[in-house]
């Protein structure tokens, strides 16, 4: 018999990745009137999202009308046509979805292999990252590059973005809207790349990925499954900048990273 507990656990995994990717309800239960048996919960999904994408003008019918049923890993629960990040940038566009977008140069989208095995989630743009419109070639940026030198790295081999596309006025931290302005695109590239592991880099990559208030000094340094995948918390490269004596701490996180990329894949 299941265990009910970890059936609730799995349930509350499945809503809050419907939270996530915009899906507003879902049916219980349908039923095929022709044959007067139960359909399956995935011709059931398709057959509600057809009537509400028939009632709702084209525009509202986004990308996450398409998902077509649960599954423990918010990964394995997408389509197999599911976007690219091609795709995912286009539908960002010139966004001018926050207050941000009047201060910005450049959107900073992400960047690297779509394919990784390592994604790297950071906390916002600052000054270089907005001239050039990529993330991390600052300061902070070449620190990052050289730690993931020391664990067998190249950035080519990872894909590196941030919680928000746009750079906060004198580098402040991000608020709430402007969060949730932005965390939408930043859930499609991780649905999109499909990483092995997930870096959240300082306080608010981590507390954003793992809805969580905790401070970053107790997330660090310990695995988290994240629907599907790994998830590791470190200090952000910019810390470390003025807290060098916490490098120690940061390398100790990334050879558990490093360790657990070089595993097997679990079967």
């Amino acid at each position: 018999m299941s265990d009910p507990r970890q059936l609730g656990r799995e349930l509350l995994q499945h809503l809050e990745l419907f939270r996530d990717l915009s899906i507003r309800w879902i049916a219980a239960c349908a039923v095929d009137k022709q044959k007067h048996a139960p359909m399956s919960s995935v011709e059931a999904k398709r057959m509600e999202i057809s009537k509400t994408r028939a009632k709702e003008p084209a525009a509202k019918a986004g990308p996450a009308a398409r998902f077509m049923g649960p599954a423990p890993s918010m990964f394995d629960a997408l389509p197999a046509e599911w976007e690219d990040l091609e795709t995912v940038h286009k539908d960002l566009g010139d966004c001018q979805r926050c207050k941000l977008a009047s201060g910005r140069k450049n959107i900073v989208f992400g960047s690297g292999n779509p394919k990784a095995d390592l994604m790297l989630v950071g906390e916002a743009p600052g000054a270089d990252e907005d001239e050039q419109g990529l993330p991390f070639v600052g300061r902070a940026g070449q620190l990052l590059t050289r730690i993931l030198e020391a664990i067998g790295l190249r950035r080519e081999d990872v894909y590196i973005c941030n919680i928000l596309k746009c750079r906060p006025p004198n580098n402040r931290a991000p608020e709430s809207d402007e969060i949730a302005a932005c965390e939408k695109f930043l859930f499609r590239q991780i649905v999109s790349v499909k990483p092995k592991a997930i870096c959240a880099l300082g306080t608010f990559g981590a507390q954003t990925l793992l809805r969580t208030k905790e401070p970053i000094t107790r997330l660090r340094g310990q695995w988290f499954n994240y629907r599907g995948t790994k998830l590791m918390a470190t200090f952000h490269p910019a810390y470390l900048l003025r807290n060098p004596s916490e490098k120690r701490r940061v390398w100790e996180d990334v050879q558990k990273i490093r360790d657990y990329l070089r595993s097997p894949e679990e079967t």
